[in-house]
């Protein structure tokens, strides 16, 4: 019974999103962009039928909002600790394909550490030349502790470029490898803010499971 609302395809990916404080409809679907919108409203559906989450309607347009039940809540220790078990033991080349832009960004901009970012507007641009013209350009915009992601040109003086493959800048965010080591092989650049960049390592929003060490299967 336990498998039957918690196994079916996509539930897991909808739960951490959950887990992390998402709430609205448009955000979870931001947390699993592959999925399909009629899906999404599919299986919060069966979860608020199993008694996983409880939907509220807020504001004047009675906009919808999902939240996890204490029976939700409960979950947490297993959802996190088939993340923990992913990172230790799926191999990083195959979780460094079929890569998605806009849930790599998603995930970092929820995890950027705002604090080490300068105490004023602060505008990073990420480019990866090698995708299309809709997916190529991210803005992370941090302002008085709050984090905007757009992927059109917000119109603010830019402070820091970084320019690299995709398949770089998620091998760092996985903790695959590093900002230094990917710079150092060309494969990500930085032009802007000296200080910024510098720093960089350490404000960006890496996976919550990015210090779990890999194992090799025996």
């Amino acid at each position: 019974m336990a498998a039957e609302i918690i196994c079916s395809r996509w539930t897991a990916l909808i739960l951490r999103e959950m887990l992390c404080g998402t709430t609205r409809f448009n955000d979870l679907q931001r947390g699993v962009p592959l999925m399909s919108p009629t899906l999404l409203s599919k299986r919060l559906k069966e979860l608020t039928e199993a008694g996983v989450i409880a939907v509220t309607r807020n504001g004047q347009h009675g906009v919808a909002e999902y939240k996890l039940t204490e029976a939700g809540e409960d979950l947490r220790s297993v959802i996190m600790s088939l993340g923990t078990w992913g990172q230790r033991w799926v191999e990083s080349s195959l979780s460094l394909k079929n890569l998605d832009p806009s849930l790599l960004m998603w995930d970092m901009r929820r995890n950027l550490v705002a604090s080490l970012l300068p105490d004023r507007r602060c505008t990073v641009k990420f480019s990866y030349p090698e995708l299309s013209a809709g997916r190529k350009s991210w803005w992370i915009v941090s302002d008085g502790g709050e984090i905007d992601l757009c992927n059109v040109d917000p119109g603010y003086d830019v402070d820091l470029y970084v320019s690299g493959s995709l398949h770089a800048m998620t091998a760092v965010w996985m903790g695959a490898s590093t900002l230094k080591a990917e710079i150092d092989a060309g494969t990500i650049t930085l032009t802007g803010d000296k200080a910024v960049a510098r720093s960089m390592q350490a404000w960006l929003g890496l996976s919550m499971f990015a210090g779990e060490k890999r194992r090799v299967a025996s």
